[in-house]
């Protein structure tokens, strides 16, 4: 099993510094505050492709086990608070083959089964001032503009420095740089590519969000820049209301993104999202559209979540020029005798795609989502998924595919 040392000279050096005061009186909060977890997720991936080109695979197919480890300190006293976090994550084939190989759950690719096993671990330093966080080292960013995915057997993750400032009540101030990735499948850090353009070892972010408490309200303003690649502007407007047994909700967010230094394609996007809910009791309905407006796709970091309404279990909806449109219903199954389970179903429908030459393209893509959670006895808090996709689409081709997810969190502290 191969380990890759990922933790910036910063972190490293704030280790040698911090480690010694967790033993002393001083540090109490170091320790008293301390938590640490082991997340266990097997996860079994079975895409069919329906189609299948000459030479190339009909399905792909992976089992695999994820182990990760997390454990986060609490800060030392003092106006300055010293902290430490550390992350390892491992992951294990169950099954592979050649034939089957590039699910995204291991460091493979069709034609190569890969490693039996791989896995990678890292360290956070942080200091906080106040309200606010400085992190340097790993991070797992959750922000509209970067957003890491946990869609598959290990989270997606980051090096680099990230400061939180919550001085003002109801602002959050988010600045930050990223400056190499682990993909999700992967032990190795590595410039940080897009779903549009070409890899950087920069990413650059400021912005954060304002609540109106009165209004139920919340607007969002950011700004990132993966450097000689794209620059991106997001305006984005949450907003809920209490209607009786009923609670709405709007989701809006609007995307100007251009080209940042000599790239072969013209950046020029502007992405239109908006997400509509309304829920009462069991039962939540939402209404999507999103219209990817540009000669280019939605160019986003990739393999991370895109803060778009329509990025759901395979497709993004995010070709050139591409409107989708999208139903979906959720359903709480407490309320009729079965607490722990919960489902959903959802269409999306896109159309107007611009394939160039080949004039234009439509697609659409149904999800069923089924989540267990067992709620009593020696499995309490083990979570059972079963997740249905299909895809029929002008460009991805036909799709059928079905993931099984069993997690499960053990605090160690």
């Amino acid at each position: 099993m191969t380990f890759v040392k990922t933790h910036t000279l910063a972190a490293a050096v704030a280790l040698a510094v911090i480690a010694p005061l967790a033993g002393s009186a001083n540090a109490a909060g170091f320790t008293e505050d301390a938590k640490a977890s082991l997340h266990l997720r097997n996860f079994y991936f079975n895409r069919d492709f329906r189609s299948t080109p000459p030479g190339g695979r009909s399905k792909a197919e992976e089992w695999a086990q994820g182990f990760i480890f997390r454990a986060e300190s609490g800060y030392t006293p003092g106006v300055v608070g010293l902290g430490v976090d550390v992350y390892g994550a491992t992951g294990v084939k169950l099954y592979s083959d050649d034939d089957t190989a590039g699910t995204g759950l291991l460091p493979n690719a069709f034609g190569n089964e890969g490693p039996d096993s791989y896995g990678h671990a890292s360290a956070t330093a942080k200091a906080k001032v106040s309200k606010s966080v400085l992190r340097i080292g790993n991070l797992i960013p959750a922000i509209p503009i970067a957003q890491a995915s946990d869609i598959r057997l290990l989270p997606q993750t980051y090096t680099g420095g990230a400061l939180s400032i919550d001085e003002v009540e109801n602002l959050n101030v988010q600045v930050g740089q990223l400056r190499e990735v682990n993909y999700r499948g992967s032990t190795n850090r590595e410039d940080i590519g897009a779903t549009v353009g070409g890899t950087s070892d920069q990413f650059n972010y400021l912005g954060g969000t304002y609540k109106f408490t009165q209004s139920n309200t919340i607007v969002g303003l950011w700004r990132g820049e993966l450097d000689d690649v794209y620059e991106q502007n997001l305006i984005n407007l949450l907003q809920t209301v209490d209607m009786g047994t009923w609670k709405l909700g709007a989701n809006l967010a609007y995307f100007d993104t251009s080209d940042s230094g000599n790239q072969p394609l013209n950046i020029d996007h502007k992405m239109k999202s908006l997400m509509l809910s309304a829920a009462t009791g069991a039962h939540t309905f939402r209404l999507g559209y999103q219209h990817s407006d540009g000669d280019t796709a939605f160019p986003y970091l990739a393999e991370n979540n895109p803060y778009i309404a329509n990025y759901i279990q395979i497709l993004d909806f995010a070709r050139a020029d591409e409107k989708s449109w999208q139903a979906r219903y959720d359903l709480d199954f407490a309320s009729y005798g079965v607490p722990g389970l919960k489902g959903l179903v959802r269409y999306v429908s896109g159309d107007n795609i611009d394939r160039g030459a080949a004039g234009t393209g439509e697609e659409w893509e149904r999800d069923i989502d089924f989540v267990y959670t067992v709620q009593s006895g020696p499995f309490k808090n083990v979570a059972l998924q079963w997740r249905n996709a299909m895809v029929r689409s002008d460009v991805a081709g036909n799709i059928d595919e079905n993931r099984f997810i069993v997690n499960y969190t053990i605090p160690l502290m």
